[in-house]
């Protein structure tokens, strides 16, 4: 089996089209007749560049509901990114451990006694507090606008409140939501000095880093994916990994065991988007789970023809109606 990468650190935004396209056809010229899309720009580039794909191509999760709802998603997709063992394990488990190895690897810094700001009470924002709590923060959640889970935060014990009342907290920011404008000019001008900024929701639109560039006196890179903004304000705004994913410019990412769990998701969602085009079943789930217990020493106990007539379930599962909220 022989696999072509088109990928390396530090590309550029044409390096980076360059490389999608690269993916779309084979050597032979033979087409892709299925897409695995973590981000959604290859989705894209087929609906807009190359539709004539179309007719037999599989696809990613923000993007795909947004072609979808705009009725211009020509394709079946699943999107694997809801997944139980994927947004229950990736976001949460891995953003907890990677995101603290990025901000120590890029600033060597105590997080102890700190004041952590972040952005965003998803599975990744939640990940990201548990673990800069656990090293000695003090945290304020700005959950955006979603009242559900600025409620789930507040019962937490944390505090809440809206950034234009943290910004001025704050020693580390950290942005989780996908979403942009999270922290702009107005905040980093007022900001603590030496305050460090990271992203690891989406996308460097999280922060305003075209607003920083343009109105800074001056940029000093310390080190590889570490620059120090010096405002005309007098103080300096660290920013991690220009504003990318953090865990994935200053440190290596997510741990083995963990993407493991995602990799087999984004498997058997190909296979099961092949056989059938639907949402990711909750079987495959319990599936991808079950296969990493023995490595955590897990045993589980097995329901008795009994114990699952009066629960309605089939001893082999799912043991979760499709609704259930893990």
């Amino acid at each position: 089996l022989t696999l072509a990468i088109y990928a390396w650190k530090g590309m550029t935004d044409e390096e980076y089209v360059w490389c999608i396209e690269q993916t779309i056809y084979w050597k032979d010229g033979q087409p892709l007749n299925m897409i695995l899309d973590d981000g959604g720009d290859l989705t894209n580039m087929v609906h807009k560049k190359y539709p004539i794909l179309l007719s037999g191509t599989g696809p990613n999760h923000h993007n795909l509901y947004k072609i979808m709802k705009n009725g211009e998603l020509k394709i079946p997709a699943i999107n694997v990114n809801d997944s139980v063992t994927k947004s229950k394990f990736d976001n949460l488990y891995g953003c907890n451990e990677s995101l603290i190895d990025g901000i120590k690897q890029a600033t060597d810094m105590m997080i102890a006694g700190k004041v952590a700001v972040v952005a965003g009470y998803g599975d990744v924002g939640k990940g990201c507090i548990q673990a800069l709590r656990g090293f000695g923060a003090r945290v304020i959640i700005t959950p955006s606008m979603d009242p559900i889970n600025a409620l789930q935060a507040a019962m937490e014990g944390y505090e809440v409140t809206t950034m234009e009342e943290a910004f001025m907290e704050g020693n580390i920011f950290v942005t989780t939501t996908g979403c942009e404008d999270l922290l702009l000019g107005k905040h980093f001008e007022q900001m603590k000095d030496d305050s460090i900024v990271c992203n690891i929701g989406h996308f460097d639109c999280e922060i305003d880093m075209n607003w920083l560039n343009a109105n800074s006196a001056k940029k000093i890179n310390i080190k590889p994916q570490v620059d120090r903004y010096h405002m005309k304000s007098g103080r300096n705004i660290i920013v991690l990994a220009e504003g990318r994913l953090v865990n994935l410019g200053c440190a290596m990412g997510h741990l083995s065991f963990i993407m493991s769990n995602s990799f087999t998701n984004q498997v058997l969602a190909q296979i099961e988007l092949w056989k059938n085009t639907s949402k990711y079943p909750l079987g495959l789930d319990e599936e991808v789970a079950a296969a990493h217990l023995d490595k955590l020493g897990v045993k589980l106990t097995k329901l008795s023809d009994k114990q699952a007539k009066y629960l309605g379930l089939n001893c082999e599962g799912p043991f979760k109606p499709d609704h259930y909220h893990y």
